[in-house]
């Protein structure tokens, strides 16, 4: 007998292995690895999604054949995992710990995650004696269980025929995996038939004749869309339904591709000339492919040295190689940019993957690759997994962003998936950034990576000149703790000239809280230790955590004053505030409450590209990426506000931000300028951003990260207690915490327990205990052992969580 290794959709530790289950004899010729099947699971008749992870010939011989549940049914033709993606989320699971279920459903679109449906099934009919139950099977044997649509005073009844076994409970998995079907004609007769018809036809016929005089002058077309003729010509379904009836035309279901949107800003059909510092980096990479060993590179360049384009001409040496490529961008608000360079390049065999897809374009997008017809795809963090195979190249631009590690489980880091998927491809791979983490630099410092430098911007224009604006002292003089008079004389300068600005403001929202100017009162989250936001436009108070809403106050609810005032600046604020400044300024505003609706990014971009507005205030979605050719000034409105952040990384952010963000300015012919607004002028971050000066800040940070023990000279990891009693998690905290001290290393260092940084999220709090370390073998054995204990404090309403060096300790 074959027996399936199959993981279950139960995401629990008890569960995180294959469960063996016999393959019926219909099925041996069916059931592969990599598919998907339904199961039942457990007692009763729960069937379960589930993954084939192997097949293979069961030795025990006689009892066990009878034992073993059996496959219920397939959910696929083909199996929707590879090999390869088997076992790199095996491998995956195991280094975030997480699960291997939970790790699998990651690795696939949305719609390939089960939904499950409950029904009741009448097994002895005759036994009903109660008149509602007769009536909720009047015409059939199986109902779907709606709890809604039963009354509370029926569930008893219905409890009872189950116990008695009158009526049973049956579970459906549900597929939500379809394709589109489109409805296509094709005309059936000569044209000469087609006018005999018509004049045979009685004058009040108009309709009719104008269907034949249709068909005779397309008799000869090949198929076509109904919906074209539906649209395009006013018939309607009934017309195409008595037209097939009288055998004028036929028609017929194909499957069609849901094609995305992408945006049209520019064209870059054909290459261009790499310059002398562009080529010799190709050439390491092109060397790389050729040999087809295992290689990473970090491709460093400052913005606007021409990064994109070595990309582009590594993808193309990859496909002329007879390999695919994956290009991973950390934002959704980059893809569409990217995707027409990448698509006007290299056409229909590119493929995008990213959440602002329909599920049913990321269903043929994906499908796309798995058959092979899209070799090339580009997209946000989950397009690391796309099912390409003969990968020869992995591209990840601005590799530092912290959007490539998942921040809820599995907690992967893109960038430790596509070294792995490389080592089994025998791939390269390109990390691409102005400011690399200090993690991948350090890397490159010993080797690790091969180092590749792009020191000039590919048109030979100078970077834009940078200036730190003070803005305590702005303040004095103007009274405005948001634009400074510099920055509102330069953008109306570039208001003139017809040229376009650039203003980050990292907030959204109007305000960043309310407070009372008496009593210091501050309304918070009902659910959270946290400030609510002031959005203007709905008058409410928003909680950017949980959701939770209330309306803006006029009075303090505390000592009943008028003086209740927003306070601090969002983006909503900070465009207002423009508007009244300069009410001539075409603005835009981009930020999570602008770019939410489907194509909205596009849009908004588009709009911007086509210099239909003069100004794009925005968070930091706005910082990077983008390329616009008119836009000569960047303005940073509040520079320091991550270098308060409670984060050992909080230079090396702000940073990155600033150094990203000036790069929009002087990216043509026309020079840039870069206007930094500060509280905190002399901090290194700051006047080394305002420089783009890496080399300097990347010695400076890394002294004082050595000098503190933090990465990159040291590992860590995070665990989280989560409890609604905050008494239990930290009961929890501390006795994991006096464990953990028995089952490392001596020179590894345990931190806490201690509250995160804010304590109280959802109705929950959370305590954490850090552990930093450089080797130590008994620590993956101890994280091992505390998955197990898990599943104890589980049962008490403590959840852990195991954060592999996470992007933010606090």
């Amino acid at each position: 007998m074959l027996i399936a290794n199959v993981i279950v959709d139960v995401p629990t530790l008890q569960t995180n292995r294959p469960w063996r289950y016999g393959i019926s004899e219909q099925l041996q010729d069916v059931v592969v690895p990599g598919m998907r099947v339904q199961v039942p699971f457990g007692n009763g008749s729960r069937l379960l999604q589930g993954f084939v992870v192997s097949v293979e010939v069961d030795n025990v011989q006689g009892a066990s054949d009878t034992k073993l549940k059996l496959i219920q049914e397939v959910m696929d033709l083909e199996p929707v995992l590879n090999t390869e993606l088997i076992q790199l989320g095996q491998a995956m699971a195991k280094q975030n710990f997480s699960f291997q279920i939970s790790m699998f459903q990651t690795m696939l679109p949305n719609f390939f995650r089960a939904r499950y449906e409950k029904s009741l099934v009448l097994m002895e009919p005759s036994k009903v004696t109660d008149e509602r139950v007769c009536q909720l099977f009047a015409d059939r044997d199986e109902v779907v269980f709606n709890r809604e649509e039963i009354p509370d005073e029926l569930l008893s009844v219905l409890k009872r025929y189950q116990q008695q076994k009158i009526i049973k409970i049956h579970y459906h998995v549900k597929n939500q995996a379809k394709s589109k079907l489109v409805r296509q004609f094709k005309a059936q007769q000569t044209a000469e038939d087609y006018l005999r018809r018509r004049a045979e036809l009685k004058p009040n016929a108009t309709k009719q004749a104008r269907m034949l005089t249709y068909l005779s002058e397309h008799n000869n077309d090949d198929w076509r869309l109904v919906s074209t003729l539906e649209k395009e010509f006013h018939f309607s379904s009934q017309d195409v339904k008595q037209a097939e009836e009288k055998g004028w035309l036929q028609t017929e279901y194909v499957e069609a591709y849901r094609q995305p949107e992408t945006m049209n800003l520019s064209g870059y059909a054909q290459p261009l000339t790499l310059n002398s510092e562009q080529l010799e980096a190709y050439q390491l990479i092109e060397q790389a492919l050729i040999e087809q060993k295992k290689r990473t590179f970090l491709l460093e360049g400052v913005t606007g040295s021409g990064k994109t384009e070595v990309y582009l001409h590594s993808i193309a040496q990859a496909l002329k190689l007879g390999k695919s490529a994956i290009m991973l961008v950390p934002e959704i608000t980059l893809t569409p940019q990217m995707v027409q360079r990448v698509k006007g390049r290299f056409g229909s065999q590119v493929a995008v993957l990213h959440s602002g897809l329909s599920d049913g374009e990321r269903y043929d997008e994906w499908r796309r690759i798995n058959q092979g017809t899209a070799r090339v795809v580009v997209g946000a963090r989950s397009a690391i997994f796309a099912p390409v195979e003969n990968l020869g190249l992995i591209i990840i631009d601005e590799e530092h962003e912290n959007s490539y590690k998942q921040d809820d489980n599995p907690r992967y880091q893109a960038r430790d998936v596509a070294e792995w998927r490389a080592d089994f491809h025998q791939a390269t791979v390109v990390l691409g950034s102005a400011t690399p983490s200090l993690e991948s630099r350090a890397r490159a410092q010993k080797g690790v990576y091969t180092l590749l430098r792009l020191q000039q911007r590919v048109k030979n224009n100078a970077l834009p000149y940078a200036e730190v604006i003070d803005m305590t002292e702005s303040l004095k003089v103007n009274g405005d703790d948001l634009y400074s008079k510099k920055l509102i004389e330069a953008i109306k300068v570039r208001l003139a000239r017809h040229e376009q600005t650039v203003l980050m403001l990292n907030r959204r929202g109007y305000a960043n809280f309310m407070m009372c100017r008496d009593c210091g009162y501050v309304p918070m989250c009902p659910n959270c230790d946290l400030a609510m936001t002031v959005h203007a436009d709905t008058r409410r108070l928003e909680c950017h955590v949980c959701g939770a809403t209330q309306s803006l106050p006029y009075v303090c609810p505390q000592c009943h004053s008028k003086r209740i005032r927003p306070f601090g600046t969002g983006t909503q604020k900070a465009e207002m505030q423009l508007q009244k400044l300069i009410p001539q300024a075409k603005i835009l505003r981009m930020d999570n409450d602008t770019t939410r609706r489907k194509g909205s990014v596009e849009k908004l971009l588009t709009s911007f590209g086509n210099q239909e507005a003069d100004i794009l205030i925005g968070t930091q979605m706005i910082a990077k990426g983008l390329d616009f050719p008119n836009v000569t000034l960047v303005g940073v409105l509040n520079a320091d506000t991550s270098l308060r952040l409670p984060d050992f990384r909080a230079s090396e952010r702000t940073f990155q931000l600033i150094t990203q963000v000036a790069g929009r300015a002087g990216r043509a012919d026309k020079a840039g300028e870069v206007l930094i607004q500060t509280f905190n002028p002399q901090h290194y971050a700051i006047q080394l951003a305002k420089n783009q000066d890496y080399e300097r800040f990347y010695q400076q940070e890394m002294r004082l990260r050595h000098q503190w023990r933090y990465a990159p000279y040291y590992y860590s990891i995070q665990i989280k207690f989560i409890h609604a009693d905050e008494v239990q998690a930290v009961q929890a905290a501390m006795q994991t915490a006096e464990w953990l001290k028995n089952h490392v290393a001596g020179n590894t260092m345990i931190f806490g327990p201690a509250p995160s940084g804010v304590k109280r999220l959802k109705n929950k709090y959370h305590y954490q205990v850090l552990i930093r370390y450089q080797h130590d073998v008994q620590l993956e054995q101890a994280m091992a052992q505390l998955m197990d204990d898990a599943q104890k404090w589980q049962a008490k309403g403590v959840q852990i969580s195991i954060d592999r060096d996470p992007l933010n300790i606090g």
